[in-house]
């Protein structure tokens, strides 16, 4: 007999009967926090312009409200999932929202652009702290299996939704009600979750354990620091279109402590990330699938929405309505779709599905021409991307969160987060530098052949990106799970 596989199966009917009487109330309180959080990203973006005109600032300044944000989000995750594990998850979510509101009221009122950025910072600190633990609550209360499938599933619907909403009511609120509103809604939703979360959310009895609740330090301040840094420098590509001196040493900085994070984590005997974990092949391939997925949709999304105002004429709402079919697609797929997918065919055959929907979607991209061509080209090519990542996105989730066992929710939840929101930095800046660097010269009489020639290249390269995420996805075992004795492999 086996006191650890037994308990395993102990504890998973115990979370079982726990989620089952307010399984749907958490569910709904989860994801609409992570719906807040990820609407935050980019509801901002659309307001930039306001912001410039009214506090009186330069554009390479008003960047930083956005920058800002998710430096201190990337850069935080891990370290809040870990948190989560040694101090509460439904303790630190509840703070994470108070603190995410609170900052949000202080963004909204922020009388200068120096208050508005560190107010931004902040806000992004307490996403970190909900997001992660919000994916470790959803985890321990839902048993894997189907019920936790289905879940991950509207999750995940509601993350890529919000990232679309974010675009088309940052215009909608700007317009009509200025730019300090679109920071102001969330704190009443953010406050109202906090205060329901306190009433509804009852996390099951945890393992036993040797009481220890200190946390890796070290290892935290030099993931922290070094995964800030990566995405200041990628930041800094995305802004600048080129490569600076001072981005290469941003860049050897963060590698550096990066490294030194690895050093750590192999040495101390309470590891912030074991790497004994990271080994797991399910654990490390469904991460770097999700980075790549990120890395292809937020860098499409991006050249896609200039290629729209620069090239066809919208404005900022219309760019953001011309995402909107795409995202209720996804949410469609994700939400009450992939679940059923991955409890019939597995997530290897869901994942590889979907990815190689959305390698479609991006070839189908490097058709856009300068003479515009969105029903032709990027409303379908949207749909059909849409449609995959609807698929993929729960699927890479549910295999980066299979076989975790308790006490491992938050590394594992955290893990996958900063994936996801490293991924997008990422891809921006690869992407963009491509675009940038094949643009060929354009001409009086067609000012944007040049630029959609850099973009045909550059979707080209977003599509080489899905492929490798495909290859990836056949690695996945479906079925895999991870029930260890080795003390080595427990964090």
């Amino acid at each position: 007999m086996n006191p650890r596989t037994d308990y395993g199966r102990a504890e998973q009917a115990e979370v079982a009967k726990s989620a089952a009487p307010h399984g749907l109330p958490v569910l709904i309180l989860l994801t609409m926090a992570q719906f807040v959080i990820v609407l935050d990203y980019t509801i901002v973006t659309v307001a930039l312009p306001s912001i410039i005109r009214e506090l009186g600032v330069t554009i390479s300044l008003v960047q930083w409200v956005v920058t800002a944000y998710g430096l201190t989000l990337a850069g935080f995750l891990l370290l809040s999932g870990r948190a989560g594990d040694a101090y509460g998850h439904k303790r630190l979510f509840i703070a994470g929202l108070v603190i995410f509101s609170l900052a949000s009221l202080a963004s909204g009122l922020a009388p200068t652009i120096g208050i508005l950025i560190a107010a931004r910072a902040i806000q992004g600190i307490g996403a970190a702290i909900g997001s992660a633990t919000g994916l470790s609550i959803l985890v321990a209360l839902f048993p894997e299996g189907p019920e936790r499938n289905r879940a991950l599933g509207i999750f995940g619907g509601v993350m890529g939704s919000g990232f679309i909403m974010g675009m088309i009511s940052g215009g909608i609120i700007t317009t009509y009600l200025g730019w300090r509103w679109v920071f102001d809604v969330t704190v009443p939703i953010g406050l109202a979750a906090a205060a329901v979360s306190a009433k509804v959310i009852k996390m099951p009895a945890k393992a036993p354990s040797s009481g220890r609740k200190s946390l890796d330090f070290p290892g935290a301040v030099t993931v922290t620091a070094g995964l800030m840094l990566l995405v200041y420098a990628l930041t800094n590509i995305q802004t600048d279109r080129a490569v600076s001196t001072q981005t290469v040493e941003t860049l050897g900085i963060s590698a550096l402590s990066l490294a030194g994070f690895l050093v750590i984590e192999g040495r101390t005997t309470n590891p912030l990330l074991s790497l004994a974990f990271l080994r797991r092949r399910m654990v490390f391939t469904a991460n770097l699938v999700a980075l790549l997925t990120l890395a292809s949709f937020v860098g499409m999304t991006f050249l896609l929405t200039v290629y729209m105002q620069q090239v066809l004429g919208y404005t900022p709402l219309d760019a953001g309505l011309a995402f909107a079919p795409g995202g209720l697609v996804f949410f469609a797929t994700s939400g009450f779709l992939a679940a059923k997918f991955v409890n019939r065919s597995g997530v290897r055959a869901t994942l590889a599905v979907g990815e190689s929907l959305s390698l479609a979607g991006y070839l189908l991209l490097t058709q856009v021409s300068a003479a515009g061509n969105y029903l032709t080209v990027v409303l379908p090519s949207t749909m059909v991307i849409a449609l995959g990542l609807g698929l993929a996105f729960p699927a890479y989730s549910i295999a980066a969160l299979m076989g975790a066992k308790r006490g491992e929710e938050g590394l594992a939840s955290g893990l996958i987060n900063t994936s996801r929101q490293m991924g997008g930095p990422i891809g921006v800046a690869g992407l963009a530098t491509v675009a940038t660097l094949l643009d060929p010269v354009s001409t009086a009489s067609q000012p944007f052949a040049g630029f959609v020639t850099g973009l045909d290249f550059a979707f080209a390269a977003t599509a080489a990106l899905a492929a490798v995420a495909v290859l990836l996805s056949y690695s996945i075992r479906s079925r895999e799970r991870i029930v260890s004795t080795n003390a080595a492999d427990v964090p």
